[in-house]
């Protein structure tokens, strides 16, 4: 089958290619780090990655600067084995397609990440237990808080008033799509203490939760690995979230370090979760999902510049039309994926 070409993406994009937006050449792009935002009780500041498109003509002149509003990710890293991914230095494949197709994207590095150091200590207390998986959610609500400093803080104005606040999406990868869930409305019941965990942000107006995790089912459904090393977060609670959702993952991510279950288990939040929710399954994809977290990591078991700009359009497609009411981009590369027999997507009300 031939497939179109272009100088502007990688030589083996193949049937990527075919999926919107198509081979529109990328925008050029600007990536400004770190924006350090002081936290109260936080150990060090939170340090963000902005990338985002560059203005219209000339950068130094920000008369001439599009006025153009730009949509919102917030993109959480996961955890993972590397030393860098886990953090705003990570997931550049996600963070540089989307600014370069009309996202402002924001990435955090979370107290989790091993570039910090701070997780493994003795005598963990507060923020830094049990992954530090709260303040990860909690994170991504004090960036919304502080998007006036963000915009004031990338040099020669060139982020001042282009940050469209009603249209906030956020992004998650393993445990970031925890993140992500918690985020959207998911919650957590900690097995040791029975109390209940929320953090619900109502101006995130929809999410992709890319090979997330699924559900505890009173414990039933996890392994014993998962019931010992990643308590409390082990299983999530989707009664209540119900902001609407891309779910996608591999058919072959398989994680016996987690559940007993097969790679279905990374579904449970389109399953499990009410409202309008979508899913894409991967034919042949693992938990690297073709490598969104960094380019050629080693960490990735099914590393494809093809699945790779699958996940990449795939996910830009749904948060375009999730946020701009009446866009069709969505719909559009839905019908193009089924004709590619890549895998299954379906949707729900």
């Amino acid at each position: 089958m031939p497939f179109p070409s272009s100088h502007h993406y990688h030589s083996l994009l193949k049937s990527a290619a075919l999926l919107p937006p198509y081979l529109t050449p990328p925008t050029p792009i600007i990536s400004f780090v770190p924006i350090a935002l002081p936290v109260p009780d936080r150990p060090v500041p939170l340090e963000i990655r902005v990338t985002f498109p560059a203005p219209a003509g000339n950068i130094a002149d920000t008369s001439t600067s599009s006025t153009t509003l730009l949509p919102i990710i917030l993109l959480s890293h996961g955890h993972g084995g590397s030393n860098w991914l886990s953090s705003h230095h990570g997931y550049a494949p996600l963070a540089s397609f989307y600014a370069s197709h009309g996202f402002c994207v924001l990435q955090p590095t979370h107290l989790s990440s091993k570039f910090l150091g701070l997780l493994g200590k003795p005598n963990q207390e507060g923020l830094l237990k049990d992954m530090a998986w709260q303040s990860r959610a909690e994170d991504m609500a004090h960036i919304l808080d502080t998007l006036d400093v963000i915009e004031t803080s990338v040099p020669g104005n060139m982020l001042i008033g282009r940050l469209d606040r009603e249209k906030v999406g956020v992004v998650g990868h393993s445990l970031g799509a925890w993140t992500a869930q918690l985020l959207m409305g998911a919650s957590n019941t900690d097995p040791r203490t029975g109390v209940h965990w929320r953090k619900l942000e109502p101006r995130i107006k929809a999410g992709v939760v890319l090979a997330g995790l699924g559900n505890a089912n009173g414990g039933r459904d996890i392994s014993e690995t998962g019931r010992t090393a990643y308590i409390p977060f082990y299983g999530g609670e989707f009664e209540r979230m119900k902001t609407p959702a891309l779910v996608v993952y591999g058919d072959e991510d398989v994680g016996p370090h987690l559940t007993t279950r097969g790679a279905d288990w990374h579904g449970d939040a389109y399953t499990c979760a009410p409202g309008k929710k979508d899913q894409l399954v991967l034919k042949g994809a693992r938990h690297g999902l073709g490598g969104v977290a960094g380019w050629d990591a080693a960490e990735t078991k099914d590393e494809s510049p093809e699945l790779l700009g699958i996940v990449q359009r795939m996910t830009w497609a749904y948060l375009k039309s999730a946020l701009f009411e009446g866009d069709e981009t969505w719909s559009e590369a839905c019908k193009v994926f089924r004709e590619l027999a890549r895998g299954v997507v379906e949707s729900k009300d």
